[in-house]
């Protein structure tokens, strides 16, 4: 008997992955931890995607029947050239991808790119960088918290794209929770 298979990767993002809150967030890291807290985070950050690289690499996946879902990309119709950029950049998280996906894996849009944008204006008003009049507009926005809106997102968009025989990447952040899954066919383990 086949199954489905997802290996749940706990990320913690690289300052090139936080784009144009990575200055906000360094600031806010360095007021509340200290000025040298910053550069101490940048080398746990980095050793961490040096294990993960490692243990994802020892398993020797069949990488034409992996299936990679990111964190933070949208379904959009160009997805690679993303992970391409990212990866450019300098993200251990983007480059571990772009490897995977030259070996032969399918990556997957993995979220909604609203609830992205919705979770995007939260982070940017918890860090102060809105205006009174975004301060304001709050009320319009959804009441649910969006981080969880976007698990639910993720934990349908894996169950209605890994097929039979499959393994699923699941390179997703600390704070996400994916307990949708657990009640599914999909056997999921976490990468230790």
């Amino acid at each position: 008997m086949t199954m489905r298979r997802l290996i749940h990767i706990p990320i913690i993002h690289s300052s090139t992955e936080l784009g144009s809150l990575a200055e906000s967030v360094q600031a806010h890291y360095a007021q509340v931890l200290g000025e040298t807290a910053w550069g101490r985070q940048k080398q746990a950050v980095e050793e961490l995607w040096k294990h993960i690289r490692e243990k994802v690499l020892a398993r020797h996946l069949d990488y034409r029947r992996v299936r990679i879902y990111q964190d933070g990309l949208p379904i959009c119709g160009f997805e690679e050239k993303i992970v391409r950029e990212i990866a450019r950049a300098g993200s251990p998280n983007h480059q571990l991808v772009v490897e995977l996906i030259e070996q032969g894996a399918m990556l997957e849009g993995s979220e909604d790119p609203q609830l992205l944008m919705e979770e995007y204006e939260m982070q940017k008003r918890k860090l102060g960088k809105h205006s009174a009049a975004d301060q304001a507009g709050q009320e319009q926005m959804r009441t649910d918290d969006p981080l969880a809106a976007r698990d639910r997102f993720i934990a349908v968009r894996i169950e209605e794209t890994l097929q039979e025989g499959e393994t699923g990447l699941l390179f997703l952040g600390a704070l996400h929770r994916f307990d949708e899954l657990q009640s599914t066919d999909i056997q999921v383990i976490t990468l230790d």
